[in-house]
């Protein structure tokens, strides 16, 4: 009986070391996008966005933009859901990915994103943009973005940036949405900060796109 309880013991302490060396583990801005996401779900949108940096990587060379990283955002998710990647152009994948908050459009509430371009909309606008410097705004660390597109050149004069909101978290809330910005790409302060290591160490601009 003691032999097959120490056989049996051995047997566990292999599988534990196993699964701490072989299973893939991620940081939580890694895929899995949504860590309740079907495996299937999770792959089809890594191969969508990995076909728009395809095609965001040829604009960045012919306008002169960084062609080391970008950020893309699948404004078709769900809110919820881990929907701002920052794509390695070298290694071509995803490094890290964060929620990010649409516009309400001066709504009360908006629980999927609307797209406009007018001054004082309150909407998320769709199209490319260039991060431009940072700067200390109302709610910290801020980057201006220039509207590239005509679906969005109305950027600056809207006041439109890269900022962090304490209402956006850390971690995917799906299938619970997350609150609504005034047309601003808002993300949480620990995603700004990981995002910021991107943005600042890039001689170039980055571009960010948002799809809709």
């Amino acid at each position: 009986m003691k032999k097959k309880w120490k056989i049996f013991l051995s047997i566990l302490v292999v599988l534990i070391t196993a699964a701490i060396l072989i299973i893939p583990r991620f940081t939580k801005y890694h895929l899995p996008i949504v860590t309740n996401a079907k495996p299937k779900e999770i792959n089809k949108e890594f191969l969508f966005i990995k076909q728009k940096a395809k095609e965001l990587k040829q604009y960045c060379k012919s306008h002169q933009y960084s062609t080391s990283f970008a950020c893309i955002l699948d404004m078709k998710q769900h809110s919820g859901k881990k929907r701002f990647y920052i794509y390695d152009f070298e290694k071509d994948t995803i490094v890290c990915a964060g929620l990010v908050a649409h516009g309400s459009c001066n709504k009360y509430y908006l629980s999927d994103a609307k797209f406009s371009n007018e001054v004082g909309c309150g909407c998320s606008a769709y199209g490319r943009y260039k991060i431009g410097n940072s700067y200390p705004g109302r709610f910290g660390k801020a980057y201006k973005l220039y509207g590239l597109d005509t679906s969005n050149n109305n950027a600056f004069d809207r006041n439109i940036v890269l900022h962090a909101y304490d209402c956006v978290p850390d971690e995917a809330s799906y299938p619970q949405p997350i609150c609504n910005s005034l047309g601003c790409t808002m993300v949480s302060y620990s995603f700004l900060k990981n995002v910021s290591n991107y943005i600042d160490k890039t001689k170039k601009p980055l571009v960010l796109w948002m799809l809709h």
